[in-house]
Protein backbone atom coordinates (compact mmCIF):
# COMPACT_ATOMS: atom_id res chain seq x y z
CA UNK A 1 0.00 0.00 0.00
CA UNK A 2 1.46 3.58 -1.09
CA UNK A 3 1.81 5.94 1.63
CA UNK A 4 0.66 9.66 0.63
CA UNK A 5 1.54 12.37 3.02
CA UNK A 6 -0.87 15.32 2.80
CA UNK A 7 0.54 18.94 3.64
CA UNK A 8 -2.30 21.24 3.67
CA UNK A 9 -3.77 23.89 6.45
CA UNK A 10 -7.57 23.86 5.72
CA UNK A 11 -9.25 21.29 7.60
CA UNK A 12 -11.93 20.69 5.01
CA UNK A 13 -9.42 19.96 2.12
CA UNK A 14 -7.78 18.24 4.33
CA UNK A 15 -10.44 15.65 5.48
CA UNK A 16 -11.38 15.86 1.48
CA UNK A 17 -8.28 14.58 0.07
CA UNK A 18 -7.99 12.31 3.22
CA UNK A 19 -11.01 10.48 2.41
CA UNK A 20 -10.75 10.09 -1.18
CA UNK A 21 -7.16 8.60 -1.00
CA UNK A 22 -7.66 6.24 1.77
CA UNK A 23 -10.97 5.27 -0.94
CA UNK A 24 -8.25 4.40 -3.33
CA UNK A 25 -6.41 2.65 -1.13
CA UNK A 26 -3.79 4.75 0.19
CA UNK A 27 -1.95 5.21 3.75
CA UNK A 28 -2.60 8.38 4.44
CA UNK A 29 -0.81 10.88 6.67
CA UNK A 30 -1.77 14.60 7.27
CA UNK A 31 0.16 18.06 8.23
CA UNK A 32 -1.50 20.98 9.23
CA UNK A 33 1.90 22.96 9.02
CA UNK A 34 5.54 22.53 6.52
CA UNK A 35 7.09 22.16 9.81
CA UNK A 36 5.09 19.29 10.57
CA UNK A 37 5.06 17.50 7.13
CA UNK A 38 8.86 17.70 7.24
CA UNK A 39 9.31 15.90 10.71
CA UNK A 40 6.62 12.91 8.95
CA UNK A 41 8.28 13.20 5.62
CA UNK A 42 11.53 12.21 7.41
CA UNK A 43 9.65 9.59 9.65
CA UNK A 44 7.63 7.85 7.15
CA UNK A 45 9.42 7.99 3.64
CA UNK A 46 5.87 8.36 1.89
CA UNK A 47 5.81 7.37 -1.88
CA UNK A 48 4.30 10.31 -2.81
CA UNK A 49 3.65 14.11 -1.18
CA UNK A 50 0.58 16.28 -2.14
CA UNK A 51 1.82 19.96 -0.73
CA UNK A 52 -0.19 22.58 -0.26
CA UNK A 53 1.99 26.43 -1.31
CA UNK A 54 0.45 28.73 1.44
CA UNK A 55 1.24 27.33 4.67
CA UNK A 56 1.63 28.86 7.79
CA UNK A 57 4.97 28.86 8.66
CA UNK A 58 7.41 27.39 6.14
CA UNK A 59 5.53 27.62 2.98
CA UNK A 60 4.97 24.83 0.62
CA UNK A 61 7.98 26.19 -2.11
CA UNK A 62 10.67 26.13 0.81
CA UNK A 63 9.36 22.54 2.22
CA UNK A 64 9.41 21.49 -1.48
CA UNK A 65 13.39 22.69 -1.63
CA UNK A 66 14.03 21.12 1.80
CA UNK A 67 12.54 17.79 0.69
CA UNK A 68 14.71 18.00 -2.62
CA UNK A 69 17.76 18.15 -0.64
CA UNK A 70 17.69 15.35 1.70
CA UNK A 71 18.69 12.52 0.33
CA UNK A 72 15.91 10.05 1.57
CA UNK A 73 13.73 12.36 -0.02
CA UNK A 74 14.92 13.43 -3.02
CA UNK A 75 13.28 10.71 -5.35
CA UNK A 76 9.92 11.52 -3.35
CA UNK A 77 7.78 12.90 -6.21
CA UNK A 78 5.53 15.72 -5.09
CA UNK A 79 2.69 17.39 -6.14
CA UNK A 80 1.42 20.78 -5.55
CA UNK A 81 -1.67 21.68 -4.54
CA UNK A 82 -2.77 25.12 -4.52
CA UNK A 83 -4.64 28.54 -4.80
CA UNK A 84 -1.77 30.44 -6.85
CA UNK A 85 -3.13 29.57 -10.36
CA UNK A 86 -0.47 32.21 -11.86
CA UNK A 87 1.80 30.17 -14.87
CA UNK A 88 4.90 32.05 -13.05
CA UNK A 89 3.67 30.21 -9.55
CA UNK A 90 3.37 26.52 -11.39
CA UNK A 91 7.30 27.19 -12.98
CA UNK A 92 8.58 27.94 -9.93
CA UNK A 93 6.78 24.58 -8.21
CA UNK A 94 7.92 22.57 -11.25
CA UNK A 95 11.78 23.81 -11.14
CA UNK A 96 11.93 23.10 -7.41
CA UNK A 97 11.32 19.22 -8.23
CA UNK A 98 7.86 19.13 -8.19
CA UNK A 99 6.37 16.97 -10.77
CA UNK A 100 2.34 17.87 -10.89
CA UNK A 101 1.09 20.98 -10.10
CA UNK A 102 -2.81 21.18 -9.53
CA UNK A 103 -4.80 24.46 -8.51
CA UNK A 104 -8.09 25.15 -6.52
CA UNK A 105 -10.73 24.76 -6.75
CA UNK A 106 -9.72 20.90 -7.93
CA UNK A 107 -11.53 17.68 -9.00
CA UNK A 108 -10.73 15.06 -6.17
CA UNK A 109 -11.49 12.14 -8.81
CA UNK A 110 -8.92 14.27 -11.40
CA UNK A 111 -6.49 14.87 -8.32
CA UNK A 112 -6.63 10.75 -7.35
CA UNK A 113 -5.72 10.30 -11.43
CA UNK A 114 -2.65 12.63 -11.36
CA UNK A 115 -1.45 10.69 -8.02
CA UNK A 116 -1.92 7.12 -9.73
CA UNK A 117 -0.20 8.62 -13.13
CA UNK A 118 2.71 10.27 -10.89
CA UNK A 119 3.15 7.11 -8.96
CA UNK A 120 3.25 4.51 -11.35
CA UNK A 121 5.82 6.80 -13.14
CA UNK A 122 8.02 6.04 -10.56
CA UNK A 123 7.14 2.25 -10.33
CA UNK A 124 6.83 1.20 -13.74
CA UNK A 125 9.02 -1.62 -15.41
CA UNK A 126 10.42 -1.02 -19.01
CA UNK A 127 8.13 -2.61 -21.44
CA UNK A 128 9.39 -5.37 -22.97
CA UNK A 129 10.31 -4.15 -26.09
CA UNK A 130 11.99 -1.49 -24.46
CA UNK A 131 14.19 -3.07 -23.33
CA UNK A 132 17.04 -4.25 -25.29
CA UNK A 133 19.99 -3.14 -23.05
CA UNK A 134 21.42 0.15 -22.05
CA UNK A 135 20.87 3.20 -24.91
CA UNK A 136 24.69 4.78 -25.45
CA UNK A 137 24.60 8.16 -27.45
CA UNK A 138 28.12 10.04 -27.40
CA UNK A 139 29.37 10.91 -23.61
CA UNK A 140 25.69 9.44 -22.33
CA UNK A 141 24.95 5.87 -21.13
CA UNK A 142 20.83 5.35 -20.26
CA UNK A 143 19.92 2.12 -18.61
CA UNK A 144 16.47 1.73 -18.57
CA UNK A 145 16.77 -1.54 -16.35
CA UNK A 146 18.88 -0.02 -13.80
CA UNK A 147 16.85 3.18 -14.24
CA UNK A 148 20.23 5.16 -14.50
CA UNK A 149 21.89 7.29 -16.60
CA UNK A 150 25.56 8.44 -16.99
CA UNK A 151 27.16 11.21 -18.63
CA UNK A 152 31.06 10.46 -19.25
CA UNK A 153 31.26 7.99 -16.70
CA UNK A 154 29.10 10.46 -13.90
CA UNK A 155 26.18 8.96 -13.02
CA UNK A 156 23.28 11.92 -13.18
CA UNK A 157 20.85 11.90 -10.38
CA UNK A 158 17.37 11.97 -12.07
CA UNK A 159 13.70 12.15 -11.29
CA UNK A 160 11.50 9.19 -12.20
CA UNK A 161 9.39 11.94 -14.41
CA UNK A 162 13.26 13.31 -16.18
CA UNK A 163 14.31 9.77 -16.68
CA UNK A 164 10.95 8.98 -18.25
CA UNK A 165 11.15 11.98 -20.58
CA UNK A 166 15.24 11.02 -21.55
CA UNK A 167 14.43 7.74 -22.20
CA UNK A 168 11.67 8.22 -24.80
CA UNK A 169 13.28 11.38 -26.43
CA UNK A 170 16.08 8.88 -26.57
CA UNK A 171 13.93 6.04 -27.87
CA UNK A 172 12.41 8.11 -30.58
CA UNK A 173 15.46 9.80 -31.93
CA UNK A 174 15.78 12.00 -34.37
CA UNK A 175 11.56 11.99 -34.22
CA UNK A 176 10.04 15.66 -33.36
CA UNK A 177 7.80 14.66 -30.42
CA UNK A 178 5.26 17.23 -29.71
CA UNK A 179 4.23 18.84 -26.28
CA UNK A 180 1.19 17.30 -26.45
CA UNK A 181 2.83 13.80 -27.01
CA UNK A 182 5.36 14.05 -24.36
CA UNK A 183 2.95 14.91 -21.69
CA UNK A 184 0.56 11.62 -22.69
CA UNK A 185 3.32 9.04 -22.95
CA UNK A 186 5.50 10.33 -19.88
CA UNK A 187 2.93 12.26 -17.73
CA UNK A 188 0.51 9.34 -18.31
CA UNK A 189 -2.24 11.61 -18.51
CA UNK A 190 -3.60 14.48 -21.57
CA UNK A 191 -3.55 18.05 -19.74
CA UNK A 192 -4.97 20.69 -21.35
CA UNK A 193 -2.70 24.25 -21.74
CA UNK A 194 0.10 22.40 -19.45
CA UNK A 195 2.80 22.57 -22.34
CA UNK A 196 5.03 24.45 -19.97
CA UNK A 197 5.34 21.47 -17.82
CA UNK A 198 6.76 20.10 -20.59
CA UNK A 199 9.58 23.11 -20.92
CA UNK A 200 10.38 23.32 -17.38
CA UNK A 201 11.31 19.58 -17.00
CA UNK A 202 13.18 19.94 -20.37
CA UNK A 203 15.17 23.01 -18.62
CA UNK A 204 15.89 21.10 -15.56
CA UNK A 205 17.19 18.09 -17.70
CA UNK A 206 19.31 19.50 -19.81
CA UNK A 207 20.95 21.25 -16.65
CA UNK A 208 21.30 18.20 -15.19
CA UNK A 209 22.79 16.40 -18.40
CA UNK A 210 25.95 19.01 -18.43
CA UNK A 211 27.98 18.11 -21.62
CA UNK A 212 25.41 16.07 -23.10
CA UNK A 213 22.85 18.48 -22.96
CA UNK A 214 22.81 19.88 -26.27
CA UNK A 215 21.53 16.18 -27.71
CA UNK A 216 18.02 17.21 -26.39
CA UNK A 217 16.88 19.52 -29.54
CA UNK A 218 14.47 22.68 -29.22
CA UNK A 219 12.19 22.58 -32.39
CA UNK A 220 10.58 25.79 -32.41
CA UNK A 221 6.80 25.76 -32.48
CA UNK A 222 6.70 21.99 -32.47
CA UNK A 223 8.37 20.43 -29.19
CA UNK A 224 11.65 18.66 -28.55
CA UNK A 225 14.07 15.57 -30.79
CA UNK A 226 17.16 14.30 -29.46
CA UNK A 227 19.27 14.39 -32.16
CA UNK A 228 20.74 11.79 -34.11
CA UNK A 229 24.08 13.39 -34.44
CA UNK A 230 26.09 15.82 -31.85
CA UNK A 231 25.05 19.69 -32.49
Amino acid sequence: MAKILIVEDEPDILELLSYNLRQAGYEVFTAAEGEEGLRLAEEQIPDLVVLDLMLPGMDGLELCRLLKQRESLRRVPVLMLTAKAEEVDRIVGLELGADDYVTKPFSPRELVLRIKAILRRGTAKPEEDEVEGRIAIGPLVIDPTAHQVQVASRTVDLTATEFRLLHTLAQRRGRVQTRDELLEVVWGYQYSGYGRTVDTHIRRLREKLGEACDWVETVRGVGYRFRREPG
